[in-house]
Formats: C-alpha cells, structure tokens, sequence
C-alpha cells in the first residue's frame, strides 16, 4: 500500500516562498545541467488558439535526487478579462526509484510563478552588474511583480520602471509595488524611455511579437527574457542576439527551438549550429559570464523541467518537515497490469 501527500496552493504558499532558498534551489537546478546527466525531455505543448490557450507539460530527472516532477502548466491569456488567472496548473512528484507517485502538488501554478521569478534572480546574479540599481519591468502581470521582488534578493534595487500595454494596469502595479518594496516603482508610458538608464531590463509578456527594440540597449545593460515559452512568442528584437555579450540560454536546445534565439536564427542573423554558454555553465566557473561593465548581457529563459523538479522537491520535503498536507492511501496492488 502507498501513500500519496496532497498538498494545495494553501499549504504550498505557507511553505515555500519567493526566498533566498528559493533562488538558490533553483541555481542549484541550473548547476545540475551542467554537471550531471540530467534526464530532460523537450516541451510537449498543446495549443488551443481558440480561446488563446496552451498547456506545456516539463519534466526532468536529476541524479542523486530521489524524486522527479511531472508538471502540467496551462496558460489561457484571455483569462483575465474573465476574471481568472491567466496560469494555473499542477505537478505530480514520483519516485525516482520506483515510480510511485509521492506527492501531488495542487499549486494553481503557484510553484512554477516562484521558480521562474527565481530563474530571473539567478540570472541577474550571475550576469548582471553587482552595483545595478535600476530595474525596467516590461509586463505588469504576474510574473512583472515577481520579477521585481526577486531582483531585490541578489541586487541592490533602488528604483524600478513599469510599462505594459494598459497603462492603468501599468500604474496599478507600480503603486503597490512602491508601498510593497519600500522604494519608487514608476508607470512608463512609453517602452523606451522605461528602458533608458535601467541597470537590468525583464520582460515578462506572452507577447507574439518584439517589445524590445536592440536599438535601445546600452553599455552594461543586463536582459532578461522570461516570456518567450513557445515558439510564436517573440519579446525581444532579434538583433538584440548580436549585441548581447554574451547571450546566454537556460537550455541552448530549446531556446534555439522556441526561444528568443530562435528568432534570431529564423532572421539569419545567427547559424543555428552556433555554441552559445547556458546558465547552469556560468554558475559553476566552466565558461565566462560577464565580463566587463560595459558589456550587454542577455540571458533567454524558456523555463526548464530542472527547475521544476527543483521546486517541487523542495516543496515536499519542507511539506513532511511542517506537517503539511493531507497524505491519502492508494491501494493498487502489486502484478496488477497498468
């Protein structure tokens, strides 16, 4: 007999949040790729344009863990002019060692909302100048907010932008993101002049297409794009691949398939056989990242099933450690066909 630990959104806000332990878990996610045969198939997505929807499923076996996610993440963007959250979804933690389902993570889409904020804050801490004090936040959905509050935990975050396409939602967000961060968060209404002087730039849109012309970067700018998770998504201005130095992928595999780089490579502006570093490489010393303050860095996160299993690890191990959760026994005996 087995039991499976059936955690909600409730019980997973209580035990994990958008922390120090949550950025490094995920850094540690990124090391992973680099270091170990970490086992992770592509994106499986199912679209459903009708009603502007998707559903990705992620997943990816780490060595030496003892569990490995499965996560199904919808995301239906008309969804918020109907009241809803745009994302949801849920994750299933197995046994890396038999199978068995441990634990299923009813989180609404709030785990992959912390592990992608926090892909955002190891980004920036390992390609962003250390003294960057200005942010522009392109988006002002939920990850807008995220974003912001995870560049706070590995930068020196003194002032930030906000620009989206409804700029009274624009405003909305940067009036509490004053009174939530403790320092001035202003509505741009214009994209450029909210990516002038900024120290880093996030975007953070579904949009379909460039919302981020390369003509406006400068000398020790550092970007990140989080939006780009499919291949009709297109934030960033293709020519921004050439001047970045470096452009740096979560997972080359996939940002060449669905990523900002992928664009690039469409455009011809870039072979597509051509070696770029990824995260997890910078993170553990085996290729340089940064490497003057003059520089353009870009760093093109598509979102991996590393970072998932990262995530809900953590999650259930904090889960047993609290008490949290509601454990229901199965009752599948053993030789029974599947």
């Amino acid at each position: 007999m087995a039991r499976v630990l059936v955690l909600t959104e409730t019980d997973l806000r209580r035990i994990v949040q958008l922390d120090a332990d949550a950025v490094d878990c995920v850094e540690q996610a990124f090391a992973a790729l680099a270091t170990k045969a970490v086992e992770m198939p592509p994106i499986m997505r199912l679209d459903i344009p009708v009603h502007r929807g998707e559903v990705d499923v992620k997943t990816a076996y780490v060595p030496d863990l003892d569990s490995f996610a499965i996560k199904v993440s919808p995301g239906f963007f008309n969804n918020p002019s109907l009241g809803l959250p745009s994302t949801n979804g849920l994750m299933m933690l197995l046994s890396a060692h038999t199978g068995l389902v441990e634990a299923l993570l009813l989180d609404n889409g709030y785990l992959t909302d912390v592990r992608t904020a926090a892909a955002g804050a190891v980004a920036a801490r390992n390609l962003a100048r250390p003294d960057a004090r200005i942010a522009a936040i392109l988006g002002a959905g939920m990850q807008a907010r995220l974003q912001l509050r995870a560049l706070t935990l590995v930068r020196p975050i003194e002032a930030a932008r906000i620009w989206a396409r409804d700029a009274d939602k624009a405003k909305q967000v940067a009036a509490e993101l004053t009174a939530e961060l403790g320092f001035p968060v202003s509505a741009e209404a214009d994209a450029e002049r909210a990516c002038r002087g900024a120290d880093i730039i996030v975007t953070t849109t579904p949009s379909d297409r460039p919302i981020l012309d390369a003509s406006w970067l400068e000398p020790g700018q550092h970007v990140t794009a989080m939006g780009s998770d499919a291949e009709h998504k297109n934030e960033v201005d293709p020519a921004a691949i050439l001047r970045a130095a470096p452009y740096v992928a979560d997972s080359l595999k996939q940002t060449r398939r669905l990523g900002e780089l992928h664009y690039a490579i469409a455009a011809g502006l870039v072979r597509e056989d051509v070696a770029f570093p990824e995260l997890g490489a910078i993170i553990c010393g085996q290729v340089a990242g940064r490497q003057s303050n003059q520089a353009i860095t870009l760093c093109d996160l598509t979102g991996t099933g590393v970072q998932d299993t990262a995530i809900a690890t953590l999650a259930h191990r904090r889960a047993i450690a609290a008490g949290a959760g509601q454990a229901i026994e199965t009752t599948k005996a053993s030789g029974d066909p599947a």
